[in-house]
């Protein structure tokens, strides 16, 4: 299937990691997994889970300001705590708290984005199988995968069963536009069963957009934390941490800097990705201070700049810019980002298109700019003057170049 022009057009989703392991702060779902926490303590947190102030209008408006175009909830971690009043399975927090999620959402003009895990430590006929290839000799987790001498089909059968209960519900109640699994590597592709449950999704919403973890169905790729050095090719999207944590942490006070994520940011659109950035909001569904900042001020940027970045496409390839870049969908204008204050003129290398114009985004000053050297098909560099004073961004600047024509590159080594 085609990608969905929305996803790639979007640039920023907002992933929200929300469930019982906010309670105590703790490690979703792989805290009891890894034995860090004792599993009966770590379920304890159901009973304290309130939810009390949680706003889902409150939430997408936050969102919007940021300039987010879609959000993506934790419906079910690998814990098996759903976020609704699923009628599989027995850990639910006896409330929906999606619906108002993708209500706001779609009210601010936000594509719903609902996060699964395939798998479920927490459900009484998960581990009953392995994966095939497994060594029989590696140590098995509980939680996971029994002994190959234990496996039992029948079990796992029933396993699928629950699985597409809820997935049945989550498609038919809120029509998700994206679904991100994880999990995936638990079992294989068979064993999930990914094309059957690909089309019981799109049997609700045809439409839907899969992340890679649907393996052979999924549309785009999903690196994490650490962004690619190569940007992949074709749609992707970087899954990143605003702190060190995906859910609420009390003690996790290392928040990236506003400057940080601008980067991230910048690099990740200029690769042709999109940022999807997370926030861990706490028991009682309010999002912590320090997150909200960084999204309001990430949002004050992309304002700013929003034509560097909406309707645009990957940059320059490395090496001609010192710098991410996007270009606009026409072609016809190259966005060039600097991320500190130039201390001499900026250079381009490899521009064949002649340049009409170079301007500040943001204040519309406009930089005298020249072509310098090049011989035969090796054309010369483009030299920039620098910005300075009040069209300096104190995050990135970003400087417009309009060209006269399609964007066209000399790629060469020049005369041997």
């Amino acid at each position: 299937m085609a990608m969905q022009p929305w996803f790639t057009d979007a640039k920023l989703g907002i992933f929200v990691h929300w469930g019982i392991y906010a309670v105590d702060g703790v490690q979703e779902s792989w805290s009891f997994y890894d034995d860090i926490v004792p599993h009966d303590r770590y379920m304890s947190q159901l009973d304290r889970f309130t939810g009390a102030h949680y706003d889902p209008r409150a939430w997408a408006d936050l969102f919007a300001r940021a300039g987010a175009r879609y959000a993506v909830l934790t419906s079910r971690h690998h814990d098996g705590v759903a976020l609704w009043d699923t009628r599989y399975g027995d850990l639910n927090l006896g409330h929906d708290y999606i619906s108002g999620y993708a209500e706001a959402l779609r009210e601010k003009g936000l594509k719903v984005g609902l996060y699964y895990s395939h798998s479920d430590w927490n459900h009484p006929d998960y581990a009953t199988t392995r994966k095939p290839g497994r060594p029989p000799e590696m140590e098995d987790n509980r939680y996971s995968e029994c002994a190959a001498e234990d496996e039992d089909l029948e079990a796992w059968e029933r396993f699928l069963a629950y699985r597409d209960g809820q997935i049945r519900e989550l498609a038919s109640r809120y029509r998700p536009d994206l679904m991100w699994f994880d999990g995936e590597w638990d079992r294989s592709e068979e064993q999930w069963r990914i094309k059957e449950l690909a089309a019981l999704i799109r049997s609700y919403s045809p439409d839907v957009v899969f992340n890679a973890r649907m393996l052979s169905e999924g549309d785009y790729a999903t690196p994490e934390q650490g962004a690619p050095i190569v940007p992949p090719e074709g749609p992707w999207e970087l899954c990143l941490t605003i702190n060190d944590s995906w859910g609420y942490q009390h003690h996790d006070h290392n928040h990236k800097s506003l400057t940080q994520l601008v980067r991230y940011f910048t690099e990740t659109i200029g690769g042709g990705g999109n940022l999807l950035l997370d926030v861990g909001p706490r028991e009682d569904g309010t999002i912590p201070r320090p997150q909200v900042e960084r999204l309001e001020g990430l949002g004050e940027w992309i304002r700013k700049h929003a034509e560097a970045v909406y309707g645009t496409v990957r940059g320059l390839p490395a090496g001609h810019h010192y710098g991410p870049s996007t270009l606009s969908a026409d072609r016809r204008t190259l966005y060039l980002t600097l991320f500190d204050i130039p201390r001499a003129e900026i250079g381009v290398r490899g521009l064949v298109t002649p340049v009409r114009k170079v301007s500040v985004l943001g204040t519309g000053t406009e930089l005298a700019h020249r072509v310098v050297g090049g011989l035969h098909e090796a054309v010369g560099v483009l030299w920039i003057d620098p910005p300075a004073g009040s069209d300096l961004d104190p995050h990135a600047t970003v400087l417009a170049v309009e060209l006269d024509g399609e964007l066209e590159l000399y790629r060469g080594a020049g005369r041997f």
